[in-house]
């Protein structure tokens, strides 16, 4: 793969970097090296998906107690490494206040934990809560977690780590090197880590020990993203290996991802704009042809997700995209560096 690739593992491991990390790495690292990260999903090779189940439908034809009963069997995991620093924040970006509660100030998180303490009393299950965090999100997130008295689980952790990558000069692709803050040198390898991160960290062992079948995954920031009995037994009821939830779009929607159906496989996938072609950028964002757009609440099998990443050791061949931003990311005049990695809602070309 060449001198520059190795200098970035030679870094990670410096860092304590697992083999699992750097193997997630050298896939990211190929396809950009090689442009495959500019691969476009054209629009005469896919469908629009024009029909989903629809939540009200599915609440009214469910059994209502076996919704307990696969509810019960489901851990609850947010994404939770990014920074709000486009906010102003140097913290998680769920410790971002976003309403007020009899006179108190409540950030994500704390609803988060709000809407799984309910669901735990309402319906007398343990739901685990598992935090994916990076190592810039997780001292925050623990903080908040030992504070709240009304809060706690065992057997379960509450927080899994991410893994992390250098960022790569644009005009050399070799790792960055920046002395005056050496953290900026790294940045996490997108939401796609997920899988990487839950297969190294043992997860999936520990939830099948505590008979958890199901993950319900969503960002920290999705609040519409709570705990649901429905969808629970919904999934069960399909026999699927992963669900995704998805929306109407909007106007407001239109330069968002959304689902597609891939002709050759017949696989639904979820298509990103930087993964349309410019010439089919009108078509992709014609909210009238393709009506959904993706709500990265994602639901997996724990038995089918354990089969896939053994399948895979523990890294998924998902679609990469990459970012290019400055070093510093509240510095526009820094030198550009590129990161690359993927989201968890391109999981379905796995399966």
């Amino acid at each position: 793969m060449g001198d520059t690739f190795e200098l970035s593992a030679a870094k990670m491991r410096e860092q304590g970097m697992s083999e699992i990390a750097i193997n997630q790495f050298a896939h990211l690292y190929d396809s950009w090296i090689n442009d495959k990260s500019g691969e476009f999903i054209r629009e005469n090779t896919v469908e629009p998906i024009k029909s989903v189940p629809n939540f009200h439908e599915i609440y009214e034809t469910i059994d209502h107690d076996k919704a307990v009963n696969a509810f019960a069997k489901t851990a609850f995991i947010k994404l939770n490494g990014g920074l709000g620093t486009s906010m102003g924040l140097s913290c998680a970006k769920s410790l971002l206040p976003v309403r007020r509660h009899k006179a108190r100030q409540m950030r994500f998180i704390d609803i988060i934990i709000g809407q799984v303490l309910t669901a735990r009393q309402r319906l007398g299950v343990d739901l685990p809560l598992i935090f994916m965090n990076s190592f810039r999100t997780s001292k925050d997130t623990l903080q908040v977690l030992k504070r709240n008295r009304k809060f706690s689980q065992e057997n379960i952790p509450v927080e899994i780590i991410q893994h992390q990558e250098p960022k790569l000069l644009e005009e050399t692709c070799e790792p960055v090197s920046y002395p005056e803050d050496p953290e900026l040198e790294w940045c996490p390898p997108g939401h796609g880590d997920i899988f990487s991160t839950i297969w190294e960290s043992g997860l999936l062992n520990v939830l099948k020990k505590n008979g958890i079948e199901y993950l319900f995954i969503s960002n920290s920031d999705n609040l519409g993203a709570r705990p649901s009995r429905t969808l629970a037994q919904h999934f069960e009821n399909t026999g699927a290996s992963i669900m995704i939830e998805v929306a109407k779009r909007t106007q407001a929607d239109r330069k968002g991802g959304h689902i597609v159906r891939d002709l050759e496989t017949g696989r639904m996938m979820l298509r990103e704009m930087t993964q349309v072609h410019p010439e089919d950028r009108r078509s992709a964002q014609s909210i009238k042809k393709h009506p959904y757009f993706n709500t990265n609440n994602i639901w997996v099998r724990v038995d089918a997700l354990q089969k896939k990443l053994e399948e895979y050791n523990g890294v998924l061949p998902l679609p990469v995209i990459c970012n290019r931003k400055t070093i510093d990311p509240t510095n526009e005049k820094k030198r550009e560096s590129y990161s690359a990695g993927n989201c968890d809602g391109c999981c379905n070309f796995a399966f």
